[in-house]
């Protein structure tokens, strides 16, 4: 089955959905018109740019062009994890970048190496779609853990100095809030995978049926791809808590707030 390609008519039309969103929005007195416009405005603005970027890339299928996409696409994830976790606490950009970085590699890495073995292993059309997934997911885990760890530790700040005063270290004073943390980043992975197929079909499985992929062949890939998103956030999410952590005590084993 051909793909049917949408004309910018089509496009158009599809502005209505947006339309109607905005007006009931406005007739419910929601206060959501200016988030509304401001996320069309830029879902239309960036999948464009990316849309002739990725048509540029795929054609080269230049290895330096296509890290340097997944560099800043990484980039990208790390700034806006770092808003959603805190901006008064220093150093934290780096380690995140290093952490969906991280799992990132390892979960491509294994998944290129072991199950699909391309012919280039910086092949765009694997590469690209393979790590915006990964890091989009590990992006949301880390935000997720993150923030919850820095609020249950500025929360029970007495509670960790008790800890610390009868000999607990560090580790042990927020070992509850470290699992706590980690568990938050990684359900909304979990409730995906134990409803997928059932009440919701992914991107990835929904786009290749829209393209006339076999449907089995489409959620055998879903099924790799729910894998591997478990795997990547349960990494991230591990390296992002010890990364809050080391913020929050100095050398001397106290706890400090940022």
């Amino acid at each position: 089955m051909a793909l049917i390609v949408l004309q910018p008519i089509d496009l158009a039309w599809a502005l209505g959905l947006m339309a109607i969103a905005i007006g009931l929005s406005v007739w419910q007195q929601l206060d959501l018109t200016w988030s509304l416009f401001l996320a069309m405005g830029r879902t239309i603005l960036q999948l464009m740019i990316m849309g002739y970027v990725l048509w540029f890339i795929f054609d080269w299928k230049h290895p330096g062009a296509v890290l340097a996409l997944v560099a800043g696409m990484l980039t990208v994830a790390s700034i806006e994890s770092r808003n959603r976790i805190g901006k008064d606490i220093p150093h934290l950009i780096p380690w995140l970048w290093g952490s969906i970085f991280i799992s990132t590699v390892l979960t491509l890495s294994y998944t290129t190496l072991f199950i699909l073995q391309p012919e280039n292993w910086f092949d765009p059309q694997y590469l690209i779609p393979l790590a915006g997934i990964v890091m989009g997911n590990a992006m949301n885990g880390a935000a997720i853990a993150g923030e919850r760890l820095v609020k249950s530790l500025k929360a029970n700040r007495n509670e960790i100095e008790t800890h610390l005063c009868l000999g607990a270290s560090p580790q042990q004073a927020i070992a509850q809030y470290r699992r706590d943390a980690i568990r938050a980043g990684l359900i909304p992975t979990i409730n995906a995978m134990m409803v997928v197929g059932l009440v919701k079909l992914p991107g990835i499985i929904t786009g290749q049926l829209l393209s006339g992929v076999n449907p089995q062949e489409a959620a055998s890939y879903q099924i790799l791809i729910m894998f591997m998103l478990a795997f990547a956030t349960l990494v991230t999410t591990l390296l992002v808590a010890k990364g809050v952590y080391r913020q929050f005590f100095n050398a001397s084993a106290q706890l400090t707030l940022p």
